[in-house]
């Protein structure tokens, strides 16, 4: 009897070492396990969906951005950066995550993009970087693009979950993945919108099996 042969392995594609220090210099709130497992999901799906874009829901500083945007490098595409760069409500004044050296004093308001713009640039990204600013309902609604890998990382709301599921998840390809950030099945461990607005939809809904988990990251591939 002949014993077919075993598939054969893919090796783990290895970060640059100059953009990985980067990405972890970077500002943010990414850990770096969690930011290679993105690497990685980038450079998988860019090799499933060739030719198709990597897309972030929620930028911030860029630290996400620079582990995407070396995957979008190391497969010949882009990552699109979605973020209307006024930070999400647990950015905001009072809130645990509120930084007020990003807070123009011209208008009183967070902008993050000239800290974000710098980054992706400390990077050597910025050709495989675009950034998009505005909010994810509204580039959503105009957006028809199917993408490699669509992750989602914006507000973490009720309201914010809900719709970057509904209005982001079907422009996922088919064999492409869906990333979601921090997804907590534990409530002790942190907020529960992207776990259960989100993760939990996509597994319910027939469309996504999870492929991977690291931290509070998961990755999910678009049923063929």
């Amino acid at each position: 009897m002949t014993v077919p042969d075993a598939p054969e392995q893919q090796p783990t594609p290895e970060m640059d070492p100059t953009v990985r220090a980067a990405a972890e210099a970077a500002r943010g709130f990414m850990p770096p396990d969690e930011g290679l497992a993105l690497f990685r999901a980038g450079v998988e799906a860019s090799a499933a969906v060739p030719g198709a874009p990597l897309l972030e829901v929620g930028s911030y500083c860029g630290k996400s951005s620079v582990y995407l945007g070396a995957a979008a490098r190391e497969g010949g595409t882009v990552l699109i950066a979605i973020d209307h760069h006024r930070g999400s409500e647990e950015n905001q004044p009072g809130w645990e995550w509120h930084e007020p050296d990003l807070v123009d004093p011209a208008v009183g308001r967070m902008d993050t993009l000239p800290v974000f713009r710098r980054t992706v640039h400390d990077a050597g990204l910025e050709p495989n970087v675009v950034a998009l600013v505005g909010d994810s309902p509204t580039v959503a609604g105009f957006w028809t693009t199917p993408c490699a890998l669509v992750f989602i990382d914006g507000g973490h709301g009720e309201e914010p979950a809900d719709q970057d599921y509904r209005l982001w998840t079907p422009h996922v390809a088919p064999a492409g993945l869906l990333a979601i950030h921090d997804v907590f099945p534990d409530p002790a461990d942190g907020g529960r919108p992207p776990y259960e607005r989100i993760y939990l939809p996509a597994l319910a809904s027939g469309r996504f099996e999870e492929v991977s988990a690291t931290g509070s990251l998961r990755v999910l591939r678009r049923m063929p």
